[in-house]
């Protein structure tokens, strides 16, 4: 399901809610306040406990979408980041997000 401003996707609700970009490589046309408020309604409407952010394809975020997930956190909802590139894994590591949410690696459908 495509929402807000059809750059982020919702892939799965519940406990553990999956959203992701659909594998846009660069997300330099996301609504950040667009997508915090849908992001935020998501965690609140379906209990979730984990929200995951599938990164798989994409090579550069805004640093507001680091702001969102710091938010997320702050709630005690665990945050986890799916096959960030290794240019986004540097970043989560120098800014010490990493210590903030998981970095996995998944498998994804067609990979």
């Amino acid at each position: 399901m495509k929402v807000g401003s059809e750059v982020l996707q919702v892939y799965s609700t519940g406990p553990v809610t999956v959203v992701g970009f659909g594998g846009k490589v660069i997300l330099d046309d996301i609504n950040l306040a667009e997508c915090r408020d849908t992001i935020l309604s998501l965690s609140r409407d379906h209990q979730c406990h984990t929200m995951a952010f599938d990164l798989t394809g994409v090579r550069l975020v805004p640093s507001g979408l680091l702001g969102i997930l710091a938010s997320l956190h702050r709630q005690g909802i665990k945050v986890e980041v799916y096959n960030p590139s290794p240019g986004l894994r540097e970043v989560l590591e120098v800014t010490h997000f990493d210590k903030l949410v998981e970095i996995r690696e998944v498998e994804t459908p067609g990979s």
